[in-house]
């Protein structure tokens, strides 16, 4: 069975929307400077609250900003989409913190004796998928994934699953992700956070900038496209989610479950390694998690690696979302026929001497494969196809 990817929509610290984040990235224009808050390089989609109800013409409610951020990205790759009783539809969004920007509002008021306990009610996960739900008038399926770094990308082939088990006709999938202070200080507490903009696949890099941002895409069987008429960006061919449990928070020295994640993700798109022409990896800039990744990538395609790079060096590691974001890069990847720069990158780690692409090269791209991994050793592999 066919998945085809007929809709995308982003919003990051590239760009409020498609276009604008794959002008960032020809531009080799990075999203991550200091942050006037946190005082640490962050990846911030430049808009307050408040900027964004008035710039998507959103209701003047009590959004979390996890909410606010996925609802531009959600309307715009739904598009012109209409709701049909034929076709069944869903959705599956994802977050590690949901409305935890609010809750920390109501903490620190609570201190001040001034707290509103309606900022309570948008602190579960499920709350931006509900209202999501609810902008997008769907209600065949819906649900809410929650597997750290590796959220985005599991809502997406939970997604291709759904439709592969004849569940569903079409599903709008993704995540979003804001900045909170308890991320923040939670990262900087692991002494992984660059005081730099992060430096993936570098010898010299240091750790990671976090980001915000959301992205959804639309996925769409032959049957719903044959009644929508949308023209597919690509086609999503193969996914699995694998895991090694090496440890809470860093990944096994081996790359054991990226290994895993991508060799059977290969196989189920049906291709060998030798058919993939570009990589976009996890990198996230940290010492562990790009060694670790690099010896997986060193098993899978031994010394015949395609172009790879990590797309974080522009937005940031933007937690769940990263994994949706980067399958809306990879679609733009496969429709611009081009393979995606490694910002920031000067010399090659010497235990592999592996070397990431630094340029928006125009080549043939037929494959793509897209890493995702989160906390636990929960790794994911999405592979698409060119149209």
């Amino acid at each position: 069975m066919k998945i085809f990817v007929t809709g995308i929509g982003v919003i990051s610290a590239i760009g409020l929307n498609a276009a604008e984040n794959l002008q960032s990235i020809k531009a080799l224009r990075t999203g991550i400077r200091k942050s006037a808050e946190y005082k640490l390089m962050m990846g911030e989609v430049q808009l307050s609250n408040k900027q964004l109800v008035q710039m998507f013409n959103l209701p003047d409610e009590d959004y979390s900003r996890t909410t606010l951020l996925a609802l531009p990205a959600a309307k715009e790759a739904w598009g012109n989409n209409q709701n049909d009783s034929r076709i069944r539809t869903g959705l599956i969004s994802s977050t590690s913190v949901g409305g935890l920007d609010r809750t920390e509002k109501y903490y620190f008021q609570l201190r001040n004796k001034t707290s509103d306990n309606y900022s309570l009610m948008t602190h579960d996960n499920g709350r931006t998928t509900e209202r999501l739900a609810e902008e997008l008038a769907i209600s065949g399926h819906i649900s809410t994934i929650s597997t750290a770094c590796s959220s985005g990308a599991n809502s997406i082939m939970q997604g291709a699953r759904l439709i592969e088990a004849n569940k569903l006709d079409r599903v709008v999938a993704g995540g979003s992700e804001p900045l909170a202070t308890f991320d923040v200080r939670g990262f900087n507490s692991l002494n992984i956070y660059d005081d730099e903009i992060c430096k993936p696949f570098d010898q010299n890099r240091k750790g990671l900038n976090l980001g915000e941002g959301a992205a959804f895409v639309v996925l769409e069987s032959e049957q719903s496209i044959s009644m929508t008429g949308n023209k597919p960006l690509c086609i999503l061919s193969g996914w699995n989610n694998a895991t090694d449990a090496f440890h809470q928070t860093a990944s096994s020295p081996d790359g054991k479950g990226a290994y895993l994640a991508m060799k059977n993700a290969l196989a189920k798109a049906g291709i060998t390694p030798d058919k993939i022409n570009y990589i976009n990896a996890h990198g996230t800039g940290t010492g562990n998690n790009d060694l670790s990744e690099s010896m997986a990538l060193k098993n899978i395609f031994g010394d015949a690696l395609p172009s790879f790079s990590s797309t974080k060096g522009f937005t940031g590691h933007t937690l769940a979302a990263a994994g949706a974001i980067e399958a809306v890069y990879c679609t733009l990847s496969l429709v611009s026929q081009a393979t995606l720069p490694n910002v920031n990158y000067s010399s090659a780690m010497p235990e592999t001497g592996m070397i990431p692409e630094t340029h928006f090269r125009s080549t043939k791209i037929d494959y793509v494969l897209s890493n995702s991994f989160g906390f636990g050793g929960n790794c994911t592999c999405l592979i698409f196809r060119k149209y």
